[in-house]
């Protein structure tokens, strides 16, 4: 990069788990309530920011650009710029790197970016019979025409298509993102077991470092319409023990298949945001950076794989700038599934792999757990698609705040065979 590109501060709201109906708060509510609460601590004022960016992966119909919309509720003025980026499950991580390109090239100085989701409220569609049987009523000219259509309608066409697994099927392959991980399972050799106890220590890190206090500067509460109080990350589970995983059924593969929904990420509502400022910025506004932005890689892959995207992002990264796996002080990963995660350490430690997909002479190595992920994942925290790639750079730069660390990698795979990695160094 030209020039530095400062993070400043970030907040998110607590991560909701979808529990079958519509959660208590809407995509922009998340939004608008993380960003005020991030706002109100700057010595800025909300209209002093350039413009508003916020990656979201299923807005709802009546809040399409929602980055404009969390704008205008958070009081950024009408003449700050709000937009809104999707990358699928790197959207957040987009809207990041959106604003880092308009902060290189001299348009911004001080972006507020990031990212949100309320997939507990994703839409039941109808299917194309029924919006065929409705067109062909809505067209009908007389009470006879009307009558005979009647004859034609057949119960069947009232069956809900579910956007949200509709979203989250690639169109090119034609697999749940769930088969994916199986396809990875297979690949490496992976066990039930291994995703299990994966998925297990996952929870245990979540709550190991909710009660250290480790989320507490990250997460913002908040209050819906009648007044409850949603003040943590309720995904986690301390009974998600290897024992009880292993007792559920595999989800995306019933017969086969190990990946089921206790080692794979929680369908889940949530935003998250950072604020991002070059240089000048600093200096006008008197701004203390907490870290800086070094690089950040994108990748595409086969999308039956996607899973792998996080290795293929990173690498390069790592490459371009002189770094072994572990010369890393910390790594987030997001844990779309457990299968995923172990996959990508297996590819790293592949000489197999290495060469033939990464051009590498032999293996990268063994990544070491105890600096992957240190306070659990998306398996625990869930994953608001929108919001988990700016999370994890939040995250990342916490952990390096907390234990002393320098640089740290947050990385990311996306639907439709992708990968997105971010360098952060703390300042």
């Amino acid at each position: 990069m030209r020039e530095p590109i400062y993070i400043i501060d970030g907040a998110r709201t607590p991560f909701l788990k979808a529990r079958n109906r519509p959660g208590p708060f809407s995509a922009s509510d998340l939004a608008t309530a993380a960003g005020s609460a991030l706002l109100l601590r700057q010595p800025f004022a909300p209209t002093d920011l350039d413009e508003v960016i916020l990656g979201c992966a299923a807005p709802s119909p009546d809040e399409v650009n929602i980055g404009r919309l969390a704008a205008l509720r958070m009081g950024c003025g009408l003449k700050v710029p709000g937009w809104t980026v999707m990358r699928n499950c790197a959207s957040g991580m987009q809207a990041l790197d959106s604003a880092i390109a308009n902060i290189g090239a001299g348009r911004s100085k001080l972006v507020l970016a990031g990212g949100g989701d309320a997939l507990s409220r994703a839409p039941l569609l109808f299917s194309d019979a029924m919006v065929g049987w409705l067109a062909n009523w809505y067209a009908a000219k007389s009470i006879g025409q009307r009558a005979a259509l009647a004859t034609k309608f057949k119960p069947a066409y009232l069956a809900p298509v579910i956007a949200l697994m509709k979203g989250l099927t690639d169109p090119m392959v034609g697999l749940l993102m769930g088969q994916t991980a199986e396809n990875l399972a297979f690949r490496f050799g992976i066990t039930r077991h291994d995703m299990d106890a994966f998925a297990a220590e996952s929870h245990r890190r979540v709550i190991a470092a909710q009660q250290a206090g480790h989320y507490a500067g990250e997460v913002v509460p908040l209050f819906d319409a009648s007044g409850k109080l949603y003040e943590t990350d309720d995904g986690m589970r301390a009974d998600s023990t290897v024992d009880n995983l292993a007792r559920l059924r595999p989800f995306f593969d019933k017969k086969y298949g190990n990946v089921t929904a206790g080692n794979s990420s929680q369908v889940t509502d949530g935003a998250a945001w950072l604020v991002l400022a070059s240089e000048q910025a600093v200096k006008d506004f008197g701004l203390t950076p907490k870290g800086r932005i070094v690089d950040t890689q994108w990748a595409g892959l086969d999308p039956a794989q996607m899973g792998l995207g996080p290795v293929y992002a990173a690498t390069p990264l790592m490459q371009r700038h002189g770094l072994g796996l572990n010369d890393l002080d910390a790594w987030e990963i997001n844990e779309a599934f457990a299968a995923q995660v172990i996959a990508c350490e297996r590819a790293w430690a592949s000489d197999e792999f290495c060469r033939e997909e990464l051009g590498m002479e032999r293996a990268a190595g063994a990544l070491d757990r105890a600096k992957l992920n240190v306070d659990g994942g998306a398996i625990a925290l869930g994953h608001p698609v929108g919001a988990s790639g700016a999370r994890i750079v939040l995250h990342l730069l916490n952990v390096l705040e907390r234990t002393g660390g320098r640089r740290g990698i947050a990385a990311i795979c996306i639907g439709g065979g992708q990968g997105g990695a971010m360098l952060i160094e703390k300042v």
